[in-house]
Parts: structure tokens; sequence; C-alpha cells
């Protein structure tokens, strides 16, 4: 990809987001093939034109409408990324043969998988692949994140999840995670809580996936410092679909989330539109 200071002119993807060793977190827009670094640009105006344009992220086709953050509605229906297991990975399909795509799935689904404890506006457990740490946690906004458990298999995970799901949320507030009024919690008091109280549900789950698929990790907490100059005191959001030009000053970064002094807008929500850049 081609690096540009400013004037760039492409489709959206999410941001890439890269974390020091003290856990400063810094940001890259993408516009097709263009990149611009968000961080030196916190307190200078920024403006998002969206030209009306969108295309596919996996196809590349015109669209007049994006579906699951960047997809034709033909690929919307046909894509194994886009149903509703990926969100719902409890309800995986894959042995009913009923995979849209069984080598997508056995791909992406059939590889090792962590459990969670993050910190974005309190308390949640998510799960992602092992290839997805830290990224993840960066683009939730979390402060502080602590993988807890290793499983085999997208469906494992899942499975895992919906039983801590009864102790805590497996959401984020994401207003309060912009307001940046969080306050730091003891992750590894917390993992210990909940494995405890979970132990014969985790128990019994560790039987039905076999010996060794369900493995405890005990690695340290990770904390994310994010590039904010003024966290907003009221979230106003920016729709690029009823307000096709977005400017003000680029006040902070946060999640997928710029913080302009005129609103926030999520810029993952926006994939696959064209836009340009100043």
């Amino acid at each position: 990809m081609s690096v540009v200071a400013e004037g760039v002119r492409g489709c959206l993807t999410k941001m890439a987001a890269q974390v020091s060793a003290q856990g400063e977190v810094s940001y890259t827009l993408r516009a097709g093939e263009h990149e611009l670094s968000l961080n030196e640009r916190i307190g200078s105006p920024l403006s998002i034109q969206w030209t009306g344009a969108i295309a596919c992220t996996h196809c590349g086709r015109a669209t007049r409408k994006s579906f699951a953050q960047g997809h034709c509605y033909p690929c919307f229906k046909r894509l194994a990324q886009c149903d509703t297991c990926i969100v719902k990975p409890e309800t995986c399909h894959f042995f009913q043969g009923t995979c849209r795509e069984p080598q997508w799935g056995e791909k992406h689904c059939f590889q090792p998988h962590v459990v969670y404890l993050a910190n974005s506006s309190g308390l949640k457990v998510g799960i992602t692949r092992n290839t997805q740490v830290p990224t993840r946690w960066m683009d939730q906004g979390a402060i502080q994140a602590l993988p807890i458990l290793e499983v085999d298999t997208r469906l494992q995970s899942g499975q895992v999840e919906m039983l801590f799901k009864e102790q805590v949320a497996d959401r984020t507030n994401w207003r309060a995670m912009l307001k940046g009024q969080v306050p730091p919690l003891d992750l590894q008091e917390e993992r210990d809580r909940l494995l405890i109280g979970l132990e014969s549900g985790l128990s019994d789950l560790s039987e039905q996936f076999g010996e060794g698929a369900l493995r405890r990790l005990n690695g340290p907490v990770q904390h994310f410092t994010y590039p904010v100059h003024t966290f907003p005191q009221k979230v106003v959001s920016h729709n690029l679909d009823k307000q096709p030009l977005v400017s003000g000053t680029l006040m902070g970064i946060k999640g997928q989330y710029l913080m302009l002094d005129s609103g926030v807008i999520n810029l993952r929500k926006y994939t696959g539109y064209e836009v340009a850049i100043q």
C-alpha cells in the first residue's frame, strides 16, 4: 500500500491498530490503496466525504447497500463469514453438513480460540481466534484484557462464552467506552472468581470436549492507552448515509471510532464506502 499524508480517496476498511510495549495504541486509516497515520493528526482538522459509492469488500462489485460490514447482498447470503454463527458461534452447524463454505469453515473455525475477559465499558467476556490477539481488544476499545481459557474450535469457544454469560456481560456499552470514564478492574481476581463459580459447568464442558481441549491460561493482564486528547462529554454519532460529509477537529481515537469535536464516527460500520479524506 502507498502511505500518504492527506488527500486520500478510496473504499474504507477497518482501521489498523498497533500497540507498543508500553501499551500505547497507534492507528492507521485505510482507504483503498492508501494509508493515513492518524495519531499525528490529533488536534488537527479532518474531513470525510462519502462519494455515494459502495463496493463489496469480497467481490468488488458496486452495491447500493452494505451488508455485514462491507458485503453486497449476494455475498452476504453466500459467504460463511456472513452467517449468523459467526456472531453466535455456539450455533455452529458445520457438523450438520450445512456450512455455506466447508473449506472456509475448516480454515477459520477449526483453530485455537481464546476466551478472554476485557474492560471496555466494564467487565465483559469475549472470544477471538489466537491470531486476533491483541487486535480484537483494541477494536473494542478495551483498556485491559486477560486471556483466561483456550479451546480448539470456534464452536467450543462459543459454548464456553455462553456459560460465562450467566455471570458477566458479553457486550460493550460503546457510549460509555467513548466517554473514557471506565475505572480499571482487577481482571485476575475477576477471572478467579468466575472460574470458581463456574467450576461445575466448565467441568461438564471439559468432559464434552475431550481431555486437554479446555486449557487454562495464566498470562499477564494487557493494558491499552488510546490516543485521545479530549473525551466527549456527550456522545453524538455521525451517520454517512444521512450526512455524507463529516468534518471537525480530531480529538481522539478509540476502538474503531474517530472522536471529532463535532461528533464520533465508527469507521468499521462504513467498510466498503468510498470516501475522500482531507
